[in-house]
């Protein structure tokens, strides 16, 4: 087990109506916030107005942004530092799934900054300060609710990139399984998909000893492997919608990181797809995940034996190792399809005529190696895209 540290202070508020809350909750930071949102499902709902009754009642001032979209865009982020900025707001509140929250953490490391926040993304600038950030979490996926994380995408040139800081972890997140009801199935599906990658990435690592975490890892896998398809089969089902949000939540607030490093180029080379083509995140990653797999299955053919039997009730052939893994990854396949999404780049309506552009992205011109389990260059993620193939 390798040496870590593990803090999260996000506080989470979990259950039914909780939503109604949110401004005494944010009023123990602020009093003059940016509301940060996507599109209008959140008025026609009436999740907006409970939220803004909430804020009034307070004493809360608010001005609101809308319009994030999927794989969210940087130009808007600018726009919601202008507001802050104009406006002396000092805290961001985000009402959707990861890419509201994630703009949101744009915008809070850019109001508290001179400069370009792109910067930070692209590795120029270290980040000292943000301003706070809370959540209400619409769309379990991301895991954005309780991490570190932040991913946009910058028009010019169309990069989708990530970014890392404990400053912006969220404040709090208020998680109510009944604001996912109205969902489409397709981003369900996406979601639930998002959350088992997030696991999968964790899961193949080189750290030895690491038994823990593994089984940790293992039991959240099954639990998205249970309730993904239970909520796409009835989208009010409120129980399984809870173990699905909590469950997202758990697989990206770094508490499954602890003692190991996980790997992360599917992921890279996924963000490549969405940039360019702006796929749904989720469906990317089921067509990238099992055709990196394919691709590294034989760097640790006994961690993929261990995830086929333990995660998908794969029959152990101790005759035949490499039987078993690639009936786990089979499996995997499998139950993208249940739930919907397809395994190939054709499914996303993708061609194979930019696979090259897309691997000197992912690995800035052939300069990085990406992932930790297997080190890829731009030749060998070229060769996972032709397998997505």
């Amino acid at each position: 087990m390798d040496n870590f540290v593990f803090q999260n202070p996000t506080k989470i508020i979990f259950g039914r109506g909780m939503e109604n809350d949110v401004g005494a909750e944010v009023a123990r930071h602020s009093r003059r916030i940016l509301v940060h949102f996507g599109g209008g499902s959140i008025k026609t709902t009436g999740l907006y107005d409970r939220v803004a009754a909430s804020l009034n009642k307070a004493g809360v001032e608010f001005k609101a942004l809308g319009g994030v979209k999927p794989n969210p865009r940087l130009s808007l982020a600018h726009e919601g530092v202008r507001l802050c900025r104009d406006n002396k707001l000092d805290f961001v509140l985000a009402i959707g799934g990861g890419s509201a929250i994630d703009s949101s953490k744009a915008i809070a490391m850019g109001a508290a900054n001179d400069g370009e926040v792109w910067d930070f993304y692209v590795g120029k600038r270290e980040l000292t300060r943000a301003l706070p950030v809370g959540t209400v979490l619409t769309f379990p996926a991301a895991g954005s609710e309780a991490s570190t994380a932040s991913v946009v995408t910058n028009e010019e040139g169309w990069l989708k990139r990530g970014f890392n800081s404990e400053l912006l972890y969220p404040k709090f997140s208020i998680l109510n399984p009944e604001l996912a009801f109205t969902l489409p199935k397709f981003q369900a599906a996406c979601g639930a998909t998002d959350i088992l990658s997030h696991l999968m990435e964790r899961y193949f690592t080189n750290s030895r000893h690491v038994a823990f975490v593994d089984r940790l890892l293992e039991a959240t896998m099954k639990t998205v492997i249970a309730q993904g398809p239970k909520v796409i089969a009835n989208m009010t089902d409120y129980d399984a919608w809870a173990e699905l949000m909590w469950a997202g939540t758990i697989a990206h607030n770094n508490l499954l990181n602890t003692g190991r490093v996980g790997d992360w180029g599917s992921h890279d080379i996924e963000h490549e797809i969405s940039g360019i083509y702006d796929v749904a995140h989720g469906a990317g990653l089921a067509v990238v995940f099992p055709a990196w797999m394919k691709h590294v299955l034989h760097h640790d053919l006994d961690r993929f034996v261990q995830w086929s039997v333990r995660v998908w009730n794969v029959e152990l052939d101790i005759f035949d190792k490499e039987a078993t893994a690639r009936a786990g990854v089979a499996r995997l396949e499998a139950f993208l399809h249940s739930i919907g999404l397809g395994t190939t780049l054709a499914s996303l309506g993708v061609g194979t005529d930019r696979i090259d552009e897309m691997a000197r992205k992912a690995t800035d011109g052939d300069k990085r190696r990406i992932g930790n389990f297997v080190k890829l260059d731009a030749a060998q993620v070229a060769q996972v895209l032709k397998l997505a193939a």
